[in-house]
Order: structure tokens, then C-alpha cells, then sequence
């Protein structure tokens, strides 16, 4: 069967008594190897155990929860590939109308907070079963976590949830030792020693071993510097090569984090990408509209893992880490060769990227003896590091190979590029190739803003090095004569952000001609280190101020800004600069950003008739 089973019927026709483990998921299920619940139970089938996937089960009864009766060894539960809050709520914390990870877009699929309701669920029906919770929703949240949605300090999810294990991180290797252990034979609560997991004994009970202590649960809720240093530990430690255990208590329980798991090898990463994986959604499905997600990802490729960048605001360094990982150009080539044997492939690769399309080496040469560095360091921000090297020949070896295969019109380039590292490198040829070859039209970039407070709070670099690629690009193109351009992603109200910022970056905006369609409101999301900026109003690395604009009017100005072209924002743009004390752009003339209202330019004309009437009776009185 190709698919693996999700039917009791299906277990029974392979033979089954019952699966090894059931991997629960709160997404549609997608054999897809972007999809992490994919590869999790294409791993575990690789070492011949017997998997069967319980994918959106419905939470509100037992039926779901049952179908397969219990697993041998245990249950594998994720929420999904994002966090199931942000999968359902936007910014504003309105409900969403879609959700691209469920069939025909349809919301209400999976329950806030999946991991919790799924574990809970689990345990009441199967309590003696073991339960490991992973992917994303639980490696972010893993420790004592400021959540956007309650507005307050949440438990680790594992204490909140009840599981026995959790593994953070990109999760192959911990699974594979903790189903061999299960398997021996081995009590989940013995299973305390694996890397890149998490797991909570009795306080009384734990024996102090070398390890970062955080500020325990209850100190975090009450005061906001305890949590600034809880979070600047735990980003400390999240490194594979130097990283330690991390504990932090929880009233009569300890919350145990073992170092970080070795990234896969480069061999390693390429068996994860030559797993038999249909690629495509359960056919199940398909009368219901089928599962949007596939289609950004149905004909990309994944290339690397892990980014040294490491923005304030993106999650990915805590999960994934800040090593790169990559695989080999073999690899990557039988992937798409597979690719262009699909009866839907119209010639077209979508990406060849990752977190960061353009990362295929160590940020530096120090990196595997030691690790990337810890304090806050960024390897590119708010300049890049003199150590950094930079080098694009592999990955540019590996796009030429990929456009000379047959069936293969264009290779597009969609995921992030770095462009602030793309432009120190002394060689152009990958620049000069990326503009001819694998731009469609536009090529989406990150300045994100421009004024160097906000940026040293994103931990992003300054907006010089934005210019110079942004100059370099655009002579690129004419020497090539293409007509492409630049979408910007942009964010609004990210913590350090004040409105006289937000009007310096509009004025950036015009000065630049770029007007940008979509701007995001930045999203507290868990366990970033902006998050605990907007949740602590303290830099955890420095523990100096940092202005919060917390209000939904002050949010609402600040992403008009930066769309203040667009006539449906004049009333808010307006507001905005009269906060910001920037009324001077206000008017018609060619350097203000907006045109008054009807009723300002009433009140003007008014104002201004009264001037002349005073004025002329003021003359009059002199001639008499």
C-alpha cells in the first residue's frame, strides 16, 4: 500500500494485529517530505516498524482516538507543520477563514492547541501508552512560554499536555532511538539520556547533574526580567556543539532539557529525502477539494536545513538551530528527475531552497569545533561577521545541473535569498545568474524595516546593505534587459518600533518607490526572542528598554504607513503623523506622504477666509 494505512480496515488488510505507533497529526495527511509528520512515519517505517497516521482526528469524542485500537510501543503526536493558535488565529487574534493545511481550506479541523487536547485525549483513553510530542507547536514551546493568546506565561507543554517525551528540534534521530528503546523493551520514563528531548521528574527525585538552571515557572510569571534571562539561556544553549542541558522547575516537577541533536549527516539528510513518499495529499481527500498546501510545495525542493541569519522574530533558530545542513547534489537531482515524471509537472521547479535559499556552507570555519556563537552574536547583523564566508559556487553548480534536465523549462528561486549575504560575495556569478535564470518576475527579499534601532531589536542588518543589492540587482537587470522587480516583506509595530519610526520607514518607502502589497503586523509567536522583547519590554540580551507599541490603534497606524499610498488608509496615515509629530506631511506638495481630508481642507479654507476677512478689516479701519 503506498500510502501507509489510515483505516482500522487497511491495518487489518496488511495483516497487522495492531501498528508499532500511531503518529497523530493535526494536518490533513500529506505524504510530502515539507510535511514533518511525512517524514516522521516514513522514518519509522525505514526501520521496519509498523505505522499507521491518525490524521485531524476529531478531539470531541473517542471514535477517532480508537480506530486503530492501541499501538505496540506508542503515539507520536504533533500539531501540524505551524503552531495550531497561528494556524487559526491572525494577529488581530481574529479566527481565520482558511486553513491551507486541511481539505478544501476548511477551518475547525483540528482544536486550539492540538498537541494539548490530542495528549490529553490519548491519555484518557490509553493512559499506560506512551506518548511523544513533537514538531513545531511543541519544540517552541518546550519551556515556560509567554503565550499571545492568553496574554500570560503558559508551563512547558509537556507538563501542560501530560506526555511522557518531547523532542524539539528536527526530530529523525531522537525518534528513531526512542522507538528502539520501546521497543527493547525500555519503560518510556526511563528514557531520560537522549538528545535533542525533553522530559519532567518529581523535583524530590532529581539528582543535580552539571546544567544552565532557568528561572523556574513561578518566577517567570512574576517578574519580567526573570523570563528576559530565562529566554537569553535558553537561546544560549540551543547548539549542537556546545549547547548544555537546560532545567527549570515547575512547582514539584523538574523540567529536564537535554543539549540539542547532532544535525543529520549529509548522507543522513539524503535517506530522509529518498524515503518512498508520494508527494502528494491522502487521496481521501480529494472529493473534498483536496489539501492547498501541496501546491507551494508539490514541485520545490528543499535543499538545506538550519540558518545562521537568525532573526529575532523568526522561530527558526530555535527549532532547526543555526547550523546548516545540506544535501548532496545527487540527491537533490533524483528528486527532481522525480519531479518532471509527474503527469502534473508543467516544467516548472518552484524552489530550490529551505529556510535560506542561498545558505550551503558553515557560516564560518570555526563553526564544527565549536559551535555558532552565543551572547546575542549574529553572523550577519547588524554588519556581518569578519570571520563569515561566504560562497555561492555550490549551490550555483547545482541550479545549472537542475535547468539542463529534460522537461525542465524554469528553476525558480521563491524562498528566502539573504541578500545581505548575496552581496558580499566578490563573485557576481550567482547574482548575475539568479537575475537571468531564476527570478519570475519579482524577487521577494527581507529588509523588513529601516531605521537601525528597529534593526538591532530584529537583529537584521542595516539598511545600507539593502541599497547596495538593491542598486546591484537593478543593474543587473537592464544589462540583461529584464523588466524585474523587488517585493519587499516589511514589518510593522515589531518591539523597538516607535510611530516616528514607522514614519521614517514610509519615507524610505517613497524615496525607494516601493510600495509594498502585503505588510505583517509582527506576531508574538512562541519562543522567539522578540516575543519575549514584546512580552517583557526588555532586550534579554542587554536587559535595556525597548519600546512596545502594544495598542490596536498604534498597530493599525503603523502598518498604514507603510501602505500610505493606499487612499483606504488616508485617515489612519493622517492620525499617524499627527502622533508622530510629522503634520508637515500632511498636504499636496510632492515630499508629503498624504493629502488632507475633505474635512482638514473645509476647515483650512474656513480658516483661511477668516484670515482675509480680519485682514481686510483691518485695512479698511486704517483708511478711516
Amino acid at each position: 500500500m503506498p500510502f501507509l494505512p489510515i483505516t482500522k480496515e487497511e491495518i487489518k488488510a496488511l495483516g497487522w494485529d495492531a501498528p508499532d505507533f500511531i503518529v497523530v497529526t493535526g494536518d490533513a495527511y500529506v505524504d510530502h517530505p515539507t510535511f514533518g509528520a511525512a517524514i516522521i512515519s516514513r522514518v519509522l517505517e525505514k526501520f521496519d516498524y509498523r505505522v499507521a497516521v491518525l490524521a485531524q482526528p476529531d478531539w470531541r469524542g473517542d471514535r477517532d482516538f480508537t480506530r486503530f485500537g492501541k499501538p505496540k510501543y506508542g503515539f507520536m503526536v504533533s500539531s501540524g507543520n505551524i503552531d495550531s493558535m497561528v494556524a487559526h488565529y491572525t494577529v488581530a487574534r481574529r479566527r481565520r477563514r482558511e486553513d491551507a493545511y486541511s481539505p478544501g481550506n476548511k477551518t475547525g479541523l483540528r482544536p486550539d492547541r492540538a498537541v494539548n487536547v490530542y495528549t490529553k485525549k490519548i491519555k484518557e483513553l490509553y493512559p499506560d501508552s506512551p506518548v511523544i510530542i513533537g514538531g513545531l507547536e511543541a519544540s517552541l514551546r518546550r519551556f515556560a512560554h509567554y503565550d499571545y493568546w492568553d496574554d500570560k506565561i503558559r508551563p512547558s507543554i509537556l507538563l501542560d499536555s501530560g506526555a511522557d517525551l518531547l523532542t524539539y528540534g528536527m526530530g529523525e534521530s531522537q525518534t528513531i532511538e526512542i522507538a528502539r528503546r520501546l521497543y527493547s523493551g525500555e519503560p518510556v520514563s526511563a528514557i531520560t539520556d537522549v538528545r535533542g528531548t525533553c522530559y519532567a521528574i518529581p523535583t524530590k527525585e532529581y539528582r543535580p547533574v552539571p546544567a544552565v538552571d532557568c528561572p523556574s515557572f513561578e518566577q517567570v510569571c512574576r517578574n519580567k526580567k526573570e523570563y528576559a534571562v530565562s529566554c537569553r539561556k535558553q537561546q544560549d544553549e540551543q547548539d549542537a556543539v556546545r549547547g548544555r542541558r537546560v532545567i527549570q522547575r515547575h512547582g514539584d516537577k523538574m523540567l529536564v532539557q537535554n543539549p540539542p541533536m547532532m544535525p543529520l549527516t549529509q548522507k543522513e539528510l539524503d535517506a530522509v529525502y529518498d524515503l518512498p513518499y508520494m508527494r502528494t495529499y491522502h487521496p481521501c481527500y480529494e472529493s473534498m477539494g483536496g489539501v492547498p498546501a501541496i501546491q507551494e510545495v508539490e514541485f520545490s525542493i528543499t535543499h538545506n536545513r538550519g540558518c545562521f541569519g537568525a532573526c529575532n522574530f523568526c522561530s527558526i533558530a530555535f527549532h532547526q538551530g543555526r547550523c546548516v545542513t545540506t544535501r548532496s547534489e545527487e540527491s537533490i537531482l533524483r528528486e527532481a528527475k522525480k519531479l518532471t515524471e509527474s503527469p502534473n509537472f508543467k516544467g516548472y521547479i518552484h524552489d530550490v531552497g529551505g529556510p535560506t535559499a542561498n545558505f550551503r556552507n558553515p557560516s564560518c570555519e570555526k563553526q564544527a569545533k565549536l559551535g555558532l556563537c552565543a551572547g546575542g552574536q549574529k553572523c550577519l547583523a547588524p554588519k556581518p561577521c569578519p570571520m563569515l564566508q561566504v560562497d555561492h559556487s555550490e549551490y550555483l553548480g547545482i541550479l545549472r545541473k537542475l535547468r539542463t534536465l529534460p522537461k525542465v523549462k524554469r528553476v525558480f528561486i521563491r524562498s528566502g535569498i539573504r541578500f545581505d549575504y548575496l552581496i558580499e560575495d566578490r563573485d557576481d556569478t550567482f547574482f548575475r545568474e539568479l537575475v537571468k535564470y531564476h527570478v519570475s518576475g519579482q524577487l521577494k527579499v527581507a529588509p523588513e524595516h529601516c531605521t537601525p534601532e528597529v534593526l538591532d531589536c530584529m537583529g537584521k542588518p542595516h539598511i545600507e546593505s539593502f541599497l547596495k543589492f538593491e542598486k546591484k540587482y537593478y543593474k543587473f537587470c537592464k544589462e540583461d534587459g529584464k523588466e524585474q522587480y523587488l517585493v519587499p516583506y516589511l514589518m510593522s509595530s515589531h518591539p523597538g518600533s516607535t510611530m516616528k519610526d514607522a514614519v521614517a520607514l514610509a519615507l524610505f518607502l517613497k524615496r525607494e518607490h516601493l510600495r509594498p502589497e502585503q505588510v505583517q503586523d509582527f506576531y508574538p509567536t512562541p519562543g522567539t526572542i522578540s516575543t519575549c522583547m514584546f512580552y517583557t519590554g526588555l532586550n534579554p540580551y542587554t536587559m535595556k528598554e525597548v519600546y512596545i507599541p502594544r495598542t490596536d490603534r498604534e498597530k493599525a497606524m503603523q502598518r498604514a504607513l507603510l501602505q500610505y499610498f493606499n487612499p483606504k488608509n488616508r485617515d489612519l496615515v493622517i492620525a499617524a503623523l499627527k502622533a508622530a509629530g510629522r503634520s508637515d506631511l500632511i498636504g499636496t506638495d510632492s515630499s508629503c506622504l498624504v493629502r488632507p481630508s475633505p474635512s482638514m481642507q473645509r476647515t483650512a479654507q474656513v480658516q483661511n477666509r477668516g484670515k482675509q476677512g480680519r485682514w481686510s478689516s483691518k485695512k479698511t479701519a486704517k483708511r478711516r
